[in-house]
């Protein structure tokens, strides 16, 4: 049996060099540059809002938002770009990552469903300080929170739906889902098909 290995085309340096030439926004899968496809308009607003409710809530908190710029390094020479992370360490302006990230949030957009409920799954569950991952969803209402209490533990997934609060411990915040949502209009749903008589 043969297995092939994939060689990096590129280091998590050469990676941030190279990006920073580039007119896109791009994640590094630990191999290569991946393009990150542009979200609508609900998606920003909500990434929008999950940074505008942390930042005021942390003030003066020793805990610190970031928003989609803010790289997170994950397994390998992976480097990915969350809507909103947290970290309660201090944060050098000039550093590229977030220092030991506490809270990670993922709004997920049509094209990146799969790698934000599987791949990058796996990729926090492996940065030790990550205790909590929060998948939100952009088409509708609802949350999934992976969490847990110690690194290496093995993620706890609850749903949170539109009238609760989110729950983060880690930072001594809770917030309603609802603010999270301010100002995103969903399509209305789809009519029903009954089948005929």
């Amino acid at each position: 049996m043969s297995v092939t290995t994939r060689v990096p085309a590129m280091t998590r340096d050469q990676f941030f060099d190279w990006a920073e030439t580039q007119g896109a926004r791009y994640e590094f899968d630990g191999f290569q540059p991946v393009a990150m496809t542009g979200g609508n308009l609900n998606h920003n607003r909500i990434a929008f809002n999950i940074h505008t409710a942390l930042r005021g809530r942390l003030k003066g908190s020793g805990c610190e938002p970031f928003g989609v710029d803010a790289g997170v390094a994950t397994t390998g020479d992976t480097v990915r770009y969350p809507d909103g992370v947290v970290t309660c360490s201090p944060a050098n302006g000039a550093s590229r990552l977030v220092p030991n990230p506490v809270v990670v949030f993922e709004v997920i957009s049509p094209t990146s469903g799969h790698v934000d409920r599987i791949v990058k799954v796996r990729e926090y569950a492996a940065v030790d300080s990550i205790r909590r991952y929060v998948i939100v969803e952009s088409a509708s209402v609802g949350l999934t929170m992976h969490e847990r209490q110690a690194a290496g533990q093995r993620w706890t997934v609850t749903t949170v739906m539109a009238d609760d609060l989110l729950p983060l411990p880690e930072i001594g915040l809770e917030v309603p889902v609802a603010e999270l949502y301010e100002g995103v209009d969903f399509p209305p749903p789809a009519p029903e098909a009954w089948p005929p008589p």
